[in-house]
């Protein structure tokens, strides 16, 4: 059974020395992951939700820093295209989905459906209620078939996601990260919270499980992030009779050093 999030510990946190170390170990063994499933032709979708500002962005920059970029897309979702509302609201998601042996990340996904959409109303009641079971059966099919599915929510306190806000605002190279809609989110912050509790409830499953991370602390979010997904593919894998070839990629002479 999943946590609530008011039950998360948000004081988990990780030295900066010990940071590095373990984020290119993780990244190296990441790679040889992306490897493996692109020779067994298994496609892999990651989806990350969380309030604004959590770092979702940050630990997508790292999990995927040492991949091969030609097995990876990234797809920021925002609000549907006025073309996009003309179908099923899940039909710009299937158009999105990885090729067989590649890695498909979403930075939001179609749970908008039961979290942005129910709580600005742009869906109704009948259309988020029935969105669950709609989701389920979607996922479901996914993982029946030849892709591996893991689901992260990045949780920040109110004090913190705040400290962000004004960090971004005072700094020119990342005032574009911030936006008149995000501050007007923070002002539903407790509904955000109550949403996504229930949309725990009813969309975590053994098949495409959520894992909840605390972010407060960025170092930390990032390694769990980068722990949980190594971690549920090799599960995985292993449950399809197809264990990982645990030779890891040579870190010899690679010099790159982790930046802010």
């Amino acid at each position: 059974m999943l946590g609530r999030i008011e039950e998360l510990d948000l004081s988990k946190s990780m030295e900066k020395k010990e940071y590095k170390k373990e984020l290119k170990q993780l990244q190296y063994e990441m790679l040889n992951i992306q490897q493996f499933l692109f020779k067994n032709k298994i496609g892999l979708i990651l989806a990350f939700e969380g309030m604004d500002a959590a770092g979702k962005g940050g630990a997508i920059k790292r999990l995927t820093q040492r991949l091969d970029p030609r097995g990876l897309i990234v797809h920021p979702i925002s609000a549907p295209q006025q073309h996009e509302k003309r179908y099923h609201y899940l039909q710009r998601f299937w158009r999105k989905l990885p090729q067989h042996g590649q890695i498909g990340i979403f930075d939001r996904s179609w749970y908008g459906r039961v979290l942005v959409e129910r709580i600005e109303g742009f869906a109704t009641t009948d259309e988020w209620k029935r969105a669950y079971e709609e989701i389920n059966s979607f996922e479901k099919t996914l993982t029946d078939e030849s892709y591996i599915l893991l689901k992260f929510w990045i949780h920040i306190d109110k004090d913190e996601q705040l400290k962000r806000f004004h960090d971004r605002l005072n700094d020119p190279y990342k005032q574009w990260k911030l936006t008149e809609e995000d501050w007007r989110n923070r002002d539903k912050f407790d509904d955000y919270t109550k949403c996504a509790n229930e949309m725990f409830a009813k969309t975590h499953h053994k098949h495409a499980p959520w894992v909840v991370i605390p972010g407060n602390n960025k170092q930390y979010a990032r390694i769990k992030v980068l722990r949980e997904t190594i971690t549920f593919v090799k599960e995985e894998l292993n449950r399809r009779g197809l264990p990982i070839d645990e030779n890891m990629i040579s870190l010899d002479g690679d010099q790159n050093q982790e930046q802010e």
